[in-house]
């Protein structure tokens, strides 16, 4: 007796005919409700779970198909952007900008920037365990507050001087706010040791866009606040693309593997700080109903008559859902597109989305040098062999790729354009970052940083390796199969 005949024999005409209904239904309803206000990519690639996998596909599209907020929670960020919109207009920073660097300025102030200013000193931080001592260090040095916000942070040994700094902070009457992703720190080995020794602490802390139906709480599952944030006294800040654990991430299969994460963080003093801050306190906000941040009560402050820290120029970019669609893709296509000499990419995740993929093709044909960073290995499989599938085609576009080696975690996220500008912060190159992740990222004006970032451009070249066509074709074919397969989830929004 063969298959269809046993599955004939073990299903009741009735329940087959509903069955064939409920499907039928799926498909259709799917064919005219999946591809609104959706790029077409994406709704192919929802189609295609869908059509393959009807009921489950349907069940998952329900729970991960909105990449939207709640509409109160929208709304929270609404008010708070109004209560903290960025002051001053940067039109002087902007007279003295190339045209295209200027059109740059104007367009994330459009998608809800804030102003472009002038007076910063930056510091780069990429030893991985030496930035978590310094950031523990300024904390033991606040006198007035500390905010903290990170999406992934538990507590182990190496993340020790930064909790034990955050808890005497408390002690001494430093008021202490703690923000950290739900999920994105939940998953981690020390979560919960952390959650516990702040509660004895008495520290204010929060979820952000906890994941708990049971208490009300309650969201689209993969949208996360994967924002970077350290504020001490209003004065220095940190953010960048490092996380508060252990270089490991905790996991006994990572230590298995000997993988060792690599991240940057900038320590930043400036009118940028304040703007940081502003960031945080929308997210308390939308977290504790409780606006810690009064802009009339911090006049254009007393920093006009105080000298500038530096001389470097800076944008602090907020993205993320309930913000301007998007605007992580547009700064990032509008930058390949004036640039002159090169573009430098640094990411983990690089899975270039259309218009992405054809703004660095384009480049190449203008003559312009482009370099991608990234790493030989991975954690996040189904993203690696998705970017994987990409490595082709660009390398034949004229694309230099070079590979960090394993064991070692390339996780810096930066762009570098000619020697004009870098956006640095915490956004991969992939469409979570664009749609589905809040983000945080700083863009910097000035030759002089940019010169420092290429000591750290030419310290992750000198452990990497160009990835050649010839040896990238002669891969196993299971490892093609999984790249490919992989790729048709890039798309999902």
């Amino acid at each position: 007796m063969d298959v269809p005949q046993l599955i004939s024999n073990a299903v009741p005409p009735w329940a087959a005919a509903v069955l064939f209904a409920v499907d039928l239904v799926i498909r259709l309803v799917a064919l005219g409700t999946v591809p609104h206000n959706r790029r077409p990519s994406a709704a192919w690639g929802w189609l295609l779970v869908i059509f393959f996998f009807p009921i489950l596909g349907g069940l998952v599209f329900l729970v991960l198909g909105r990449s939207d907020l709640p509409e109160a929670r929208k709304q929270k960020q609404r008010e708070a952007a109004e209560l903290v919109g960025g002051r001053g207009s940067g039109a002087q920073q902007l007279q003295q900008m190339p045209d295209w660097l200027a059109e740059t300025v104007r367009l994330n102030r459009h998608n809800g920037a804030f102003p472009v200013v002038d007076g910063h000193r930056i510091e780069i931080l990429d030893d991985y365990d030496a930035s978590l001592r310094t950031m523990a260090e300024q904390i033991r040095g606040a006198e007035h507050y500390v905010h903290f916000e990170f999406y992934i942070t538990v507590a182990d040994p190496t993340t020790e001087p930064v909790i034990a700094a955050l808890e005497d902070a408390h002690r001494r009457g430093v008021t202490v706010r703690v923000l950290l992703d739900h999920l994105g720190s939940a998953g981690y080995p020390g979560y919960k040791q952390l959650v516990r020794r702040l509660d004895a602490a008495g520290i204010d802390w929060r979820r952000m866009l906890p994941v708990r139906p049971w208490r009300g709480e309650y969201q689209r599952p993969d949208l996360r606040n994967h924002r970077k944030i350290l504020v001490v006294d209003g004065t220095v800040g940190f953010t960048g693309s490092q996380n508060v654990i252990d270089r490991s991430y905790n996991k006994k299969k990572n230590r298995k593997k000997g993988l060792q994460w690599i991240g940057l963080v900038l320590r930043v003093e400036g009118p940028a700080v304040e703007h940081l801050d502003a960031v945080f306190a929308t997210d308390w906000y939308c977290e504790t109903d409780d606006m810690i941040l009064d802009p009339d009560s911090v006049p254009e402050r007393e920093r006009d008559e105080e000298p500038a820290p530096g001389n470097l120029v800076c944008q602090v970019l907020p993205s993320g859902p309930g913000l301007a669609q998007e605007s992580n893709l547009q700064l990032f296509n509008h930058l390949f597109a004036s640039a002159k000499r090169r573009i430098t990419v640094c990411s983990p995740y690089f899975v270039p989305e259309d218009s992405m993929y054809n703004s660095l093709r384009t480049a190449v044909g203008r003559g312009v040098q482009v370099h991608l960073y990234m790493g030989e290995t991975s954690s996040h499989a189904l993203t690696h062999h998705a970017q994987r599938s990409f490595y082709e085609r660009l390398i034949k576009d004229g694309v230099q790729i070079f590979l960090y080696r394993a064991p070692y975690v390339l996780h810096s996220k930066f762009v570098l354009i000619d020697d004009e500008a870098a956006v640095v912060g915490s956004s991969n190159m992939d469409i979570r970052s664009f749609v589905l992740d809040h983000e945080i990222n700083l863009m910097v004006i000035g030759r002089q940083f940019l010169s420092r970032l290429d000591d750290v451009v030419a310290g992750y070249r000198e452990h990497s390796h160009e990835l050649r066509l010839e040896d990238w074709l002669a891969r196993p074919w299971y490892q093609k199969y999984f790249d490919n397969t992989a790729r048709l989830t890039s798309a999902l929004q």
